[in-house]
């Protein structure tokens, strides 16, 4: 049932051998790398702009999410939507810890820089094993994979990131304890739910290829919509460890979005056999 993905194997066997299959597949590879470690090597020297105006932005009250959560707590007369101070206090406690978290965070940079790219470069190399039909509905798929990985990505990091950073900073179970975060614990937050958020909105490509391979179907998803209700509004709790509905509806929404879109996708696919 995977033959649709992994046809290029027996097409290409009458051709070339086994190891000609594999350098075109090295010769992918390369690019994708050569385009992080330029890209990696480009961020490196951003240092400033990555970490003041990007990583450790959610740290601070002026952050735009928290801007426009503070408008609209003033229409909805809502005070506690306005961050006015977040009591988070960063350290670092390892020698080498800071240039160590530079080079991370240059490398993650490159990566979700490069993504497009690796993502095409994948989709080139299994692009001649498809049929006409299956090259035809698969049109736009770095577009699409791209795009909602990127609006994962930014969810997370403009949504999902600043509203859980705010509500542990300021959860306290004592006046007597003061949170000083290392600065490990907050970087892998900041990246750990903005790429997860990235890889969560890949769900309509998922469900793109499971609807091909017959695994899922229309129906499926239709009968099982109360179900996927009650598992989004489980995630979003997960997500935003924070006792107002407001904040977990906020985070809801788009991946209920999701979900529909998934099903109109599926019905697409299975129309179109």
């Amino acid at each position: 049932m995977f033959g649709f993905l992994f046809r290029s194997l027996s097409k290409k066997t009458d051709d070339m051998a086994f190891w000609d299959h594999v350098d075109i597949l090295r010769r992918y590879i390369i690019r994708s790398v050569l385009a992080v470690l330029v890209l990696t090597i480009t961020a490196f020297f951003y240092k400033d702009f990555l970490f003041n105006d990007i990583i450790l932005a959610p740290s601070e009250p002026s952050f735009i999410t928290y801007r426009i959560l503070c408008q609209i707590g003033s229409f909805l007369k809502i005070p506690d939507l306005c961050v006015t101070k977040i009591p988070l206090q960063l350290i670092n406690i390892d020698l080498g810890g800071q240039f160590s978290y530079h080079i991370l965070i240059s490398v993650i940079t490159g990566i979700i820089i490069a993504f497009p790219f690796i993502v095409l470069q994948f989709w080139l190399f299994i692009k001649p094993a498809l049929k006409e039909n299956e090259i035809k509905h698969s049109r736009g798929i770095v577009f699409y994979i791209s795009s909602l990985f990127t609006l994962g990505v930014l969810f997370g990091f403009y949504v999902i990131t600043p509203l859980t950073i705010n509500f542990l900073a300021s959860y306290q179970l004592s006046p007597l304890i003061i949170n000083n975060i290392t600065i490990s614990s907050y970087i892998s937050s900041v990246t750990g739910l903005s790429l997860s958020m990235g890889l969560v909105f890949e769900l309509p490509v998922l469900i793109f290829f499971l609807s091909k391979i017959g695994i899922i179907t229309p129906g499926f998803i239709r009968k099982n919509r109360k179900f996927a209700v009650i598992i989004i509004f489980i995630v979003a709790g997960f997500i935003t460890p924070s006792t107002d509905m407001f904040t977990q509806i906020l985070v809801s929404i788009p991946l209920f979005m999701l979900y529909e879109l998934s099903y109109y996708i599926s019905k697409k696919v299975v129309n179109a056999e």
